[in-house]
């Protein structure tokens, strides 16, 4: 059996089919292309069974991943991140059976992590060199990270206010590091002048096919995780929307494969109040979003004011009933401290902003009662702790203990 039953690079637009041995970034049509799979000799050939003796890494869905063998892989142990019931919190807004995929605890500290193992290493095995992306902070991270293991050389563009943490973890990987005064679209400009100057690899997102594999083992491993028995709502912060269109793929191909039970899970794409071009499109029923002006966040990896693959997000949406959710910085803020305080999970600001959609989705009746939700939490708290803000009372060595108040 191979290793992998990557077929064919396929335009989801003019329907133009590509190979995957030789290098192709977008559609001639301008399209993001996506990976095709021969599912049905797949089907015949491999039992969901298998999986059982294989690592707790995402390379457990090798047959579902685009790396033809196995020497050009780069892994840095990613994936198969826990599924963490969350009772407490679940109780206080009437969901019970709630969890929360937790992408905080995977290297590097986010989901991100995913998309650049399974694009770097389809890199490596395509003879890239260099790489240049632009980035919100932590996909540079992440890339520049696995590019150093990869032996490829990445150039990183990101705006001035990206998370600090972000810069540093480029900076050790001897990654190229140039900041903009401006958002991830202007760095993105920056960034396809380059590429077209030298030549380099175009690392951005949806602009090579191979990160949105990445991603869509989360949708692999949850399947998984609850026994092949689909979920009712999946919730995730969107930006460029890559996990979103990639668990939306990967129920797909496991529904051809016949290894899932139940309904498409009702995906909903989660937004900032003051950058929710996709929630926009959504209420307005369009099929592709417009540019967002001014756009900010505290939720700062989801600041995205127009994502190139904003027609396949709102795709995945509307196939499976979902919605999109904004939420406004304060609710974001709060929703961080609360998890946190009930839960004890130190979550990230997006992941904060579908809890608090799963909130305000279960208020409105959208999430029925009897419901199993997950919520996506992409990252860890600590890349952003800037934001919890602490005053605590310093005392003199031999000071006795304060009294508390009653």
């Amino acid at each position: 059996m191979p290793f992998s039953y990557v077929s064919h690079l396929y335009c989801p637009k003019c329907e133009r089919t590509y190979g995957v041995d030789q290098i192709h970034q977008l559609c001639e049509c301008g399209s993001p292309l996506l990976v095709a799979y021969d599912l049905e000799s797949m089907r015949q050939e491999v039992k969901r069974e298998a999986l059982a003796e294989r690592e707790p890494s995402l390379w457990r869905y090798h047959e579902l991943l685009p790396v033809k063998h196995r020497e050009h892989i780069v892994s840095l142990g990613e994936g198969m991140t826990p599924l963490v019931p969350m009772p407490r919190f679940g109780q206080k807004i009437g969901i019970p059976s709630l969890y929360m995929k937790d992408e905080g605890v995977i290297p590097t500290g986010t989901f991100k992590a995913r998309g650049a193992a399974v694009g770097v290493s389809k890199a490596k095995e395509l003879g890239v060199k260099q790489l240049a992306m632009p980035t919100n902070g932590n996909a540079g991270a992440a890339w520049s990270l696995y590019a150093a293991r990869a032996g490829i050389q990445a150039t990183v563009v990101m705006p001035v206010d990206a998370p600090e943490m972000t810069r540093k973890e480029c900076a050790a990987a001897g990654a190229k590091l140039y900041l903009v005064d401006g958002l991830i679209s202007d760095a993105g400009q920056i960034v396809a002048k380059a590429i077209r100057e030298y030549g380099w690899y175009d690392a951005s997102t949806l602009k090579e096919p191979y990160r949105i594999e990445g991603k869509k083992t989360m949708g692999l491993e949850i399947a998984e995780q609850f026994s092949w028995q689909l979920p009712d709502v999946i919730l995730y912060p969107t930006g460029g929307g890559v996990g979103l269109i990639g668990i939306y793929k990967a129920i797909k191909e496991l529904q051809a494969l016949g290894w899932v039970s139940g309904r498409m899970p009702r995906l909903v794409a989660v937004q900032a109040e003051h950058c929710a071009p996709i929630v926009k499109a959504w209420n307005e029923k369009k099929r592709e979003s417009a540019f967002w002006p001014n756009s900010s966040t505290v939720a700062f990896g989801i600041n995205v004011p127009k994502a190139l693959g904003d027609f396949l997000v709102l795709e995945a949406v509307y196939e499976t009933d979902g919605c999109a959710v904004a939420i406004g910085d304060e609710e974001i803020l709060a929703e961080q401290r609360t998890v946190a305080e009930l839960e004890g999970a130190f979550i990230c600001p997006e992941g904060a902003a579908a809890f608090a959609a799963a909130r305000k989705l279960r208020e409105s009746g959208w999430i029925r009662g009897g419901e199993t939700v997950v919520v996506l939490n992409t990252g860890t708290g600590l890349k952003y702790a800037d934001l919890i803000h602490t005053a605590p009372l310093v005392l003199e060595p031999g000071d006795p203990f304060p009294k508390r108040e009653s």
